[in-house]
């Protein structure tokens, strides 16, 4: 694959943790504003730039974008932000509940992205990356780094190792415990080995970030374009050309349970709910009062009318990389042919809950009426396995834990500076 170090705006250490913040898209828009109403100074206001409007304010219109624009130039006028002029790496680490994976936050090609050297395991949604394309146009940056996974390379591994002996440029523990760590690595020796690893990295895969990445490529090619009807040099890199990316070994990654809630049970009755359930092939458990929480694969929890049963595939998994996915069975099985919901990217009777949600979450999510699963975690190798073979996993299959801060870095792409 083709990374390179960057230059980025960044955050004085001592603001860095009130200033980053979690991903715009972990928030709903009521989630978002009381977040930024809390926290007026963190990057979210940027990267959220509607919470500085009434409720009611199209969250799409173009004063909200230069809003973002003006936000961000103003953190780099009062000093919240500093220039890193020499292109660097920076090893990013997370720490929580005794476990940590670090990455290396870097620029990938986006003829990577293209070629499917970064592969991806989702569909996005057009309405989704206008959002961004035009936060990327209105701010000339690139906000939120795209958390890539790759297959563990033990050289790699060991220089990050080694450069993480010096003292880290960030320190800190977030609200939600995590510990986030920052190093920056600038010494011509060290990028030069880095350089080298990174190019035998045969290709990564998005864990998170899909849109991010899809509006990025879209603004590279516009740009692209322009440059080719213009006198510039078609053939010359630009910034646009690569993404902001962070890259983690794979056996360092956590991924936890996307549950799912749906909130009726299509008219039935328990009795006819359990028996359509049998006849798709499941086999149905007793009603108890305990959650079941799967533990192995083809094994599901779930809540409705007042108790938990246990749902498991009777015989062995169905062939092929999407359909043996947990989340697919639970479409395949339950979802669609019992429930009637044929379009989970797009029916509001369902609803994803992703993390640490417990089981009483899901109790009161589904109330009196409704219906909860809890399901195995999809692994980090099957999400692999299915991006290698070219093919898509079902809507909201992941959620990786931790999640990656955004506002530590960030990637200036146009060619005017935000500053004017």
């Amino acid at each position: 694959m083709h990374a390179e170090p960057i230059t980025c705006y960044r955050p004085r250490p001592e603001v860095a943790a009130a200033f980053a913040s979690l991903p715009y898209d972990v928030f709903d828009r009521a989630e978002a504003r009381s977040y930024v109403d809390a926290h007026p100074g963190s990057f979210l206001a940027i990267d959220r730039p509607e919470t500085s409007f009434a409720p009611d304010h199209d969250p799409y219109a173009s004063d909200v974008y230069e809003r973002a624009r003006e936000l961000l130039e103003a953190r780099m006028a009062d000093g919240t932000l500093l220039r890193d002029e020499v292109p660097c790496y920076y090893l990013y680490r997370l720490r929580q509940d005794g476990r940590e994976q670090t990455g290396i936050v870097c620029a990938c090609a986006l003829d990577d992205y293209a070629d499917g050297t970064i592969r991806r395991h989702e569909l996005t949604r057009r309405d989704k990356e206008d959002d961004r394309v035009r936060h990327i146009e209105a701010t000339g940056c690139q906000t939120g780094p795209i958390f890539l996974a790759y297959r563990d390379s033990p050289a790699c591994e060991a220089l990050v190792e080694a450069e993480k002996s010096a003292e880290p440029l960030y320190d800190f523990t977030d609200e939600l415990g995590v510990q986030q760590s920052v190093w920056r690595v600038a010494l011509p020796t060290a990028v030069n080995s880095l350089d080298a690893l990174l190019g035998h990295v045969e290709r990564t895969y998005i864990a998170d970030g899909h849109h991010r990445a899809a509006s990025a490529a879209r603004v590279c090619q516009e740009l692209r374009e322009a440059r080719s009807a213009g006198t510039q040099d078609a053939s010359a890199r630009e910034p646009y050309d690569s993404l902001l990316c962070v890259l983690f070994p794979a056996s360092q990654l956590r991924v936890l349970p996307y549950n799912r809630v749906v909130a009726d049970v299509a008219g039935l009755s328990e009795p006819e709910l359990v028996g359509a359930l049998e006849r798709t092939g499941l086999t149905v458990g007793s009603r108890r009062d305990a959650p079941v929480t799967p533990e192995r694969r083809g094994v599901f929890g779930m809540y409705a009318f007042g108790a938990w049963r246990e749902l498991s595939l009777a015989g062995s998994l169905p062939a092929g990389p999407v359909e043996a996915l947990d989340v697919s069975i639970l479409q395949d099985r339950v979802l669609g042919p019992v429930l009637d919901i044929d379009d989970p990217r797009g029916d509001p009777r369902v609803d994803f809950v992703g993390g640490a949600a417990g089981p009483a979450e899901l109790e009161r999510r589904a109330g009196e009426g409704g219906v909860a699963f809890s399901l195995f975690a999809t692994s980090v190798e099957e999400l692999m396995e299915v991006a290698d073979a070219g093919r898509l996993m079902p809507p909201k299959s992941t959620w990786f834990e931790p999640k990656l801060r955004s506002g530590l870095f960030i990637r200036r792409i146009m060619e005017s500076d935000p500053r004017g």
